[in-house]
């Protein structure tokens, strides 16, 4: 399982991040980290089907997903279940550094706020596409959701890195297309089912965060 981020088909499918992100969340609201994953694995292919101008995210995004998937295939598994029970886990024994880099580089809590950084940016920037008009430009869309969101977490030369490598964003149609709906007014209305499951699993899993300081781990 944990080397399948490269090697399963890597097609991307808004249908099949739609419907794995509907099995995110347990009835109490609980984040499930196996179908967190999961969605994240989608979301790695859309970035990918779009060439190299995303690779600096989406290999930190595979990189993090194998983390993850090692902690739930573990010995310690079972607290790993959930986004919830990590976290509880994780901070009762002594598992995170919570102030300057130590023992616990790769700690769940760790890295699974990097990928949930992430997240917003690819909410933000697929909530923008969704409303566009079609000769809307995609490379003002993305900077816009990257200055809103990861930008905020990277450093000057990332930032201007990803600022190059915006501005050669194909059109709203090819990102439409990759979607591998149907036509542009079937992607749209998916994106209208998908975006608010993005956002809800984003929002338990920030408010978590929240409560437990953990928004500024090192």
């Amino acid at each position: 399982m944990a080397d399948s981020v490269d090697s399963e088909d890597q097609t991307f499918c808004l249908q099949e991040v739609l419907d794995t992100f509907k099995l995110c969340l347990s009835e109490n609201k609980e984040v499930y980290l196996e179908h967190y994953v999961a969605g994240w694995r989608g979301l790695v292919k859309f970035l990918n089907s779009l060439g190299n101008v995303f690779g600096f995210i989406s290999k930190d995004a595979v990189n993090k997903i194998k983390i993850l998937v090692n902690y739930l295939e573990g010995e310690n598994g079972s607290h790993y279940v959930t986004v919830q029970s990590m976290v509880k886990y994780e901070l009762e024994n002594g598992l995170v550094d919570l102030t300057k880099r130590g023992s616990h580089a790769e700690s769940g809590c760790r890295t699974l706020l990097r990928l949930h950084r992430a997240l917003r940016w690819l909410e933000l920037f697929l909530e923008r596409l969704r409303t566009s008009s079609e000769d809307s430009k995609t490379s003002v869309m993305c900077a816009e959701a990257y200055n809103e969101s990861l930008a905020q977490h990277h450093p000057w030369l990332v930032r201007k890195a990803a600022g190059m490598a915006f501005c050669v964003l194909p059109g709203r149609p090819a990102f439409l297309e990759v979607m591998n709906v149907g036509p542009p007014e079937q992607v749209v209305a998916m994106l209208g089912d998908a975006l608010p499951l993005i956002s809800e699993v984003y929002q338990i899993t920030e408010e978590l965060y929240a409560q437990h300081n953990l928004l500024d781990l090192p």
